[in-house]
């Protein structure tokens, strides 16, 4: 099992209890601006979690679909939408093998689910490939990742992680706790990308007006541009239309 795996697993209720997962309503307002409100757009939330935008996103009437690849975090997003009164479809799939053919309008990978936490660049690539071949000609990405300027700039300030400059990668130990409060450490790897490589990336997939921005969690907004005191960025991208 991937360390990315065991992280989630048994400890859906904990991920819940992370102060980066509060932000979701005034996430989902930025997304929602995105798509202008179209409640005709079909979304897809590639790496959904515990399903806190899906949820939100079909609370507001958009329909909804979520894939994760952990079958805890799936089954807590079920209960909670279920508490909430919304049906979403939620599956369990691998990012890397997205099956879908220009089916939605709108993906989203938020909050490095998936993306950014595969053994090798060509994985990743695969998870940008599938969700290229999953949207509409027209339709948009919305992804948020780690900005390797940020880590470039603090990595001396790393006293528990060592960022590799020839890979950018960075190892550290991660620690949690699951739902039963057993204590989990972890050896964790993290891809981080400059906004020129995630450009060029996604321009090779047929991607058309990339933007990237500061992620600012809870708020996302195209107010800030991106820097090296941004340990996150936030990527908009459209897909081309075809000719």
């Amino acid at each position: 099992m991937e360390w990315y795996e065991e992280v989630y697993r048994n400890a859906s209720a904990a991920y819940d209890e992370q102060p980066f997962v509060k932000g979701a309503s005034g996430e989902v307002d930025f997304i929602e601006a995105e798509i202008a409100g179209d409640k005709n757009i079909s979304i897809l939330d590639v790496a959904c979690g515990t399903g806190r935008h899906s949820i939100e996103l079909a609370s507001r009437g958009y329909s909804v679909k979520g894939v994760d690849l952990s079958e805890s975090q799936l089954e807590r997003a079920r209960k909670k939408a279920h508490a909430a009164g919304v049906k979403i479809d939620f599956e369990k799939m691998d990012a890397r093998t997205l099956p879908f053919q220009e089916r939605f309008g709108l993906v989203l990978n938020i909050c490095e689910g998936a993306f950014a936490l595969m053994a090798n660049d060509v994985e990743d690539f695969a998870i940008l490939k599938g969700i290229a071949r999953s949207l509409q000609p027209g339709g948009k990405l919305i992804l948020t990742t780690l900005n390797a300027l940020y880590s470039i700039k603090t990595r001396a300030n790393f006293s528990q992680r060592h960022f590799d400059l020839a890979t950018f990668r960075c190892t550290y130990t991660l620690e949690g706790v699951d739902d039963q409060g057993n204590l989990k450490k972890l050896a964790a790897v993290e891809r981080h990308y400059t906004p020129s490589e995630i450009h060029w990336r996604l321009n090779q997939l047929g991607f058309e007006d990339i933007e990237i921005y500061a992620c600012d969690l809870g708020k996302f907004s195209k107010q800030r541009p991106i820097s090296d005191n941004d340990m996150e960025m936030l990527v908009v991208a459209r897909k081309a239309t075809k000719a």
